[in-house]
């Protein structure tokens, strides 16, 4: 089912004035329910911007934006609603943590849409267990967490607002790889069991490689290539010349497919790549085998 519509929308900054800028470029986007999207592009390319247009915190210069088949800027469409619906997790979402222990600030999401303090209570639970984040750190001063920590904490404040969509802009940034990892794996495990959409804003070629099902590249305002990551990443001299780069591992498997090697060139992920390498490795031992038998 389709989720959300984006009919050539455009936007941009300080219209009419010196200052202008084109932020977004006739982008036409659908999103389905479920899916879990990718958003890559070099700083300025309009990933931020474009994001804060799914849930109404920007409004489009021009063009149209649907959530469940209704337009969101018709009369009287409760754009406040559409916030609790399309939960935006800002990069440093620690800066949206403000009340005095963990759990009040995860009530306050279900408590603005005007939920009883026990209805706040139950989803703020939920929410926190969804995160994995323990029990002991509840009642504690957000600001007394560990950067993971607070990252795990913000994401379950949008999650307690029960969100059809997720959207992530950079939650690992300023992470150690360990962090990086649990929150995307929790990410991944929430999508998974929960079957909201996620949209995922990185400059991690390897994190949207192992995690997202389509791939969305912008440059200047457009989205330049939409597919999964496998055919994205297949046009890497492309991504070179706006700034960005294929994983590490599809440049290692274009170089051993040019040593003769019958590897994937478009494998993206460890995994896909050790798959593909033992593969081939055990066609090249069987003909050799075959070869000494002749």
């Amino acid at each position: 089912m389709m989720l959300m519509i984006l009919d050539h929308v455009n936007y941009i900054y300080s219209e009419k004035t010196a200052y202008e800028i084109q932020a977004l470029k006739d982008i036409n986007l659908k999103i389905e329910d479920g899916e879990f999207i990718g958003l890559i592009g070099h700083t300025g390319s309009g990933k931020s911007t474009l994001i804060q247009h799914l849930n109404g915190l920007l409004r489009a210069t021009s063009g149209s934006i649907y959530f469940q088949g209704q337009d969101i800027y018709d009369e009287g469409y409760n754009r406040k609603e559409l916030r609790g619906k399309v939960g935006l997790v800002f990069q440093y979402p620690e800066h949206q943590l403000f009340e005095t222990t963990v759990f009040a600030d995860v009530c306050f999401g279900p408590k603005n849409q005007g939920l009883s303090e026990k209805d706040a209570q139950m989803r703020a639970y939920t929410a926190l267990h969804e995160v994995g984040l323990p029990e002991e750190y509840w009642y504690h001063s957000p600001f007394e967490l560990s950067g993971g920590q607070k990252r795990r904490a913000a994401i379950a404040g949008v999650l307690a607002m029960k969100p059809e969509v997720l959207v992530l802009d950079e939650p690992t940034a300023g992470l150690d790889p360990k962090g990086r990892d649990e929150i995307l794996d929790q990410v991944a495990a929430l999508h998974q069991s929960t079957g909201m959409a996620v949209i995922l804003v990185s400059h991690s070629m390897e994190d949207v490689a192992k995690y997202v099902g389509r791939l969305l590249v912008m440059s200047q305002g457009s989205i330049l290539l939409d597919g999964t990551p496998r055919e994205v990443f297949r046009h890497y001299q492309e991504l070179e010349a706006i700034g960005l780069a294929a994983p590490q591992v599809t440049y290692l498997m274009h170089e051993l497919a040019q040593k003769g090697l019958a590897v994937d060139p478009d494998a993206t992920t460890l995994g896909e790549a050790k798959d593909s390498i033992l593969q081939a490795f055990g066609k090249r031992q069987r003909r050799n085998r075959q070869e000494n038998y002749d």
